[in-house]
């Protein structure tokens, strides 16, 4: 009995999920301030409750909303897939060019082929004037819109400067066994601020 009393506790006790707000175009329209109550003195003992007329028992309007914030550059785009081949691209996500794409299994021919896992390489170029720092997710589908496999990845530490060109690995785990047999695949870029 205890312990389902402490798990209810910790139920209650979390916070809520985050809410997003809605993107700017369909945001409610701000009500006008109502007046605010006026302010009533405070209860002694011996005196009864005053009656609020309804009108002043609605909560004042909050002070202005703080602004959502500007939602996140993004992109999304479906293509034709290749094994073990670069796959030119031509994306641009406000000033972070994409240029190629490459899936492949990480083999090292020194140690007799040994495999070092399977995965998604893309080839960036920060053409804009401030550092980025993008994530990418890829999902690679056979003819039969089948799901094979999905990777992502981005900056882990520190930001894509102006000018600079980067290669990121995006890692295929768990299920890559039919990756090769892919059709086309699914690009997701989105830059973080």
């Amino acid at each position: 009995m205890q312990t389902l009393l402490l798990l209810a506790a910790l139920g209650l006790a979390q916070e809520p999920p985050l809410q997003i707000p809605p993107p700017p175009s369909e945001a409610p329209a701000q009500a006008p301030a109502q007046p605010s109550a006026p302010a009533l003195p405070p209860l002694t003992p011996t005196q009864a409750p005053v009656q609020v007329p309804a009108a002043a028992a609605a909560p004042a309007a909050a002070s202005p909303a703080a602004s959502p914030a500007a939602p996140l550059s993004f992109r999304s785009e479906r293509f034709s897939f290749a094994w073990d081949r670069t796959i030119p691209l031509s994306i641009d996500v406000d000033g972070l060019k994409v240029s190629s794409i490459f899936f492949n299994k990480r083999v090292v021919k020194i140690l007799k082929g040994a495999e070092f896992g399977t995965r998604a390489q893309v080839e960036v170029t920060n053409a804009g004037k401030h550092p980025k720092v993008p994530g990418f997710a890829v999902a690679v589908f056979d003819k039969d819109d089948r799901l094979l496999g999905v990777a992502s990845g981005g900056t882990k530490f520190g930001t894509l400067k102006p000018g600079e060109t980067e290669t990121f690995d995006l890692n295929f785990s768990q299920v890559k066994e039919r990756l090769a047999s892919g059709d086309k695949f699914f690009l997701a870029v989105e830059l973080i601020d």
